[in-house]
């Protein structure tokens, strides 16, 4: 069995904050994978279902951000779970809008919902960073993940949960690889083939060489004329 945590905050005016990509994540893996509805449990929002051969118990906890590892924390110790088996989404600022990248371990980075997973469960567990980008000045930061994502950036978002929701079986059977490559697919499809093979650039007509064993032919010999200008006349008027 496996926990996703997807972070973010509780509330209808945070839903479509940038600090919630996490729980739009998990929405949109629960839909698309035919989860029951998510339901109260453990300080947050829990649905239990299968992603491929995997059972997965996906969690929003709903304690806002900076209490996320309590939820996390009880999650675990019911499930009996040891922190290698969670995966947590989140809002990463230090990544472009659209940029999605795996880490297994490490520090918080001063994000505070994994700074409360920390503090819980320790530092052990993977994490799918959702690139948002950085407002530019560090005390801009509150402001700007606790902002609605803007219009312009609905194409992106969207492509990105498609993404994680079409490598979702990838990633909960260790597949990393496969499940950033349907990411990458939504984000960047290949552009249609025209079915036409490109002209070549053109070169030289090249010179016909004679095939091999033969030789061009040569030019009729000039045969020298010996006879004696009595004769020329006499041939002349024959």
């Amino acid at each position: 069995m496996q926990l996703f945590v997807g972070l973010g905050n509780p509330g209808a005016k945070y839903a479509h904050n940038r600090h919630n990509i996490g729980f739009m994540a998990l929405d949109r893996i629960a839909a698309d994978h035919g989860f029951p509805p998510f339901r109260a449990k453990f300080q947050g929002e829990v649905s239990e279902g299968r992603l491929g051969s995997e059972r997965v118990v996906l969690l929003k906890p709903t304690t806002f951000m900076n209490l996320s590892g309590q939820s996390v924390g009880e999650a675990m110790r019911f499930y009996k779970l040891e922190s290698t088996d969670v995966t947590v989404f989140h809002d990463e600022i230090d990544l472009a809008p659209g940029k999605l990248r795996l880490k297994a371990g490490g520090g918080h980075a001063g994000h505070n919902g994994l700074r409360s997973i920390h503090q819980h469960i320790g530092p052990h567990y993977d994490r799918v960073r959702l690139g948002v980008g950085h407002p530019g000045r560090k005390e801009a930061v509150p402001g700007y993940v606790l902002h609605d994502f803007p219009k312009a950036d609905e194409a992106w978002l969207d492509d990105m949960m498609r993404g994680i929701s079409d490598g979702a079986a990838d990633l909960a059977a260790g597949d990393g690889g496969r499940f950033q490559n349907a990411v990458a697919l939504r984000l960047n499809p290949p552009r249609p083939s025209t079915g036409k093979q490109p002209r070549p650039a053109a070169d030289p007509a090249p010179q016909e060489k004679p095939e091999a064993g033969t030789s061009e032919p040569d030019k009729p010999a000039e045969v020298e004329d010996t006879r004696s200008p009595l004769q020329k006349l006499k041939d002349r008027f024959s």
